[in-house]
């Protein structure tokens, strides 16, 4: 069984999203378009997001007009959306609906990636349900050179120094890349 790891970018002051949603800040950053090799989970064979997350990259690279735009960045993985909508899939993607807390999808979620790992990609609260529920095995986060007026926090919710041990910290381009083990209770 696959590791869950919840991987993503954040402004230095711990925004994954700005005030209006956008990711456009991440962009800009040399590197932030196409991530450098070490800068997402390789490994993983599914795909969890939140329908924030779903719909900002449905609308961001207008998927629904040009499905191959999911295909450059998902592949052909499972990709779990957790929403409580109905919400359009573009052609020819695996996009797999559910509701509720993670602990319901979980059995789904492992058995569609296999041996590999699950990549959380956000938002943060969804991230910090799998954390809650005892779930979450790694925190990987790419911090970078860009600080926020405010918008989405990287992770809702307070989480102590006992529950994560350092297990990474490296330059890659322009972002300090953190990698942190989840400690299980």
């Amino acid at each position: 069984m696959g590791r869950i790891v919840f991987d993503t970018a954040t402004s230095l002051n711990g925004f994954i999203a700005d005030e209006e949603g956008s990711l456009a800040w991440l962009f800009a950053v040399d590197g932030g378009e196409a991530p450098d090799d070490g800068l997402y989970p390789a490994t993983a064979t599914v795909l969890v997001e939140g329908s924030s997350t779903y719909e900002w990259l449905l609308r961001e690279n207008d998927v629904l007009a040009h499905p191959q735009k999911w295909q450059e960045f998902h592949g052909d993985k499972p990709t779990f959306v957790f929403t409580t909508r109905e919400l359009p899939v573009p052609e020819g993607a695996d996009v797999r609906f559910v509701s509720g807390p993670v602990t319901d999808a979980i059995d789904a979620i492992r058995t569609a990636a296999g041996e590999g790992d699950v990549w959380v990609m956000g938002g943060g609260d969804l991230a910090g349900q799998f954390l809650d529920a005892g779930l979450l095995d790694v925190v990987a986060i790419s911090v970078a050179p860009v600080a926020l007026t405010g918008g989405a926090p990287l992770l809702p919710r307070r989480v102590e120094a006992d529950r994560l041990r350092l297990v990474g910290a490296e330059a890659v381009g322009q972002f300090a890349r953190l990698v942190y083990e989840v400690r299980k209770d």
